[in-house]
């Protein structure tokens, strides 16, 4: 396994990151994670306009998007797996300790990992910790994922692969590393962005190819919506049939079964334009 750090390929034993980089320390950096195929790497540029996004938000420099794109090329180059999960990784580079940055800039960080075909259908549970749709790091993809780390531990523990969360207004928002959507009498709903969910780039493909109305959401919808999905680089559409303890019995149902489908084709023609 080879990995892109500051400039150059590295074997993953040798590879070397400051322990006083801002990104370690105190969550400052942004990322990006990329399905790749086959050695190429699917909707890349919205990816990159994202991390863009998330840099500005922070307030830290644009990245350098020729070298993103060269170590990305780089990494899956040296190791093209038929199904991988590409990450890059940008911080606030070594810095005093504490929340002030130092000067030294950004750290670039690019590596590949091999990825697993996800199962049709989930389990999700709810969890009662809220996101923030006002806060700070509202729409932004940080490497600050504690949350996300406590309340997928929870949702492993109860038997499911992902937790959702509502906001402070108790509406349904999204889950750890997903985006949510829901089916109410035949139409798909999925939770605008400011609820405070991620834009991400799988559901703006979603709701491009499907037709799917951005709703505000009450958290309780979960209790009667007739289908539910979730979206993600990994996971694509993914069927639920399990939100703690109702089932969904016939998941995936014929909403998510079409967008499951459009989706898959459409991707599959977006990945072959792009190589």
């Amino acid at each position: 396994m080879k990995l892109w750090v500051d400039g150059g390929l590295h074997e993953a034993d040798t590879a070397r990151v400051s322990v006083l980089d801002h990104g370690l320390t105190v969550g400052d950096g942004v990322f990006e994670t990329i399905k790749a195929v086959h050695g190429r790497a699917f909707a890349l540029t919205p990816h990159l306009d994202r991390l863009v996004r998330s840099a500005r938000g922070l307030g830290l420099p644009d990245p350098d998007l020729d070298e993103v794109r060269r170590a990305c090329a780089a990494v899956l180059d040296a190791e093209p797996l038929p199904l991988g999960r590409l990450r890059i990784t940008y911080t606030g580079g070594t810095s005093p300790l504490g929340s002030d940055r130092g000067d030294a800039g950004p750290t670039l960080v690019v590596a590949l990992g091999e990825a697993a075909e996800r199962p049709d259908t989930t389990a999700v549970i709810t969890v009662d910790w809220t996101r923030n749709e006002r806060g700070v790091l509202t729409g932004l993809k940080t490497t600050s994922y504690a949350e996300n780390v406590v309340a997928l531990a929870r949702a492993h523990r109860q038997g499911a692969s992902e937790a959702l969360f509502g906001n402070t207004v108790g509406a349904l928002c999204e889950g750890t590393g997903s985006n949510v959507f829901v089916v109410l009498d035949g139409r798909l709903h999925t939770p605008p962005l400011a609820s405070g969910c991620l834009a991400g780039i799988t559901r703006d493909l979603v709701i491009e190819w499907t037709g799917a109305e951005e709703t505000d959401l009450p958290l309780d919808v979960l209790e009667r919506a007739e289908e539910v999905f979730l979206t993600s680089t990994l996971r694509d559409v993914q069927a639920v049939h399990r939100i703690d303890g109702r089932e969904l019995p016939g998941a995936p149902g014929p909403v998510t079964a079409k967008a499951m489908r459009v989706f898959a084709e459409r991707a599959q023609r977006m990945l072959a334009a792009e190589g």
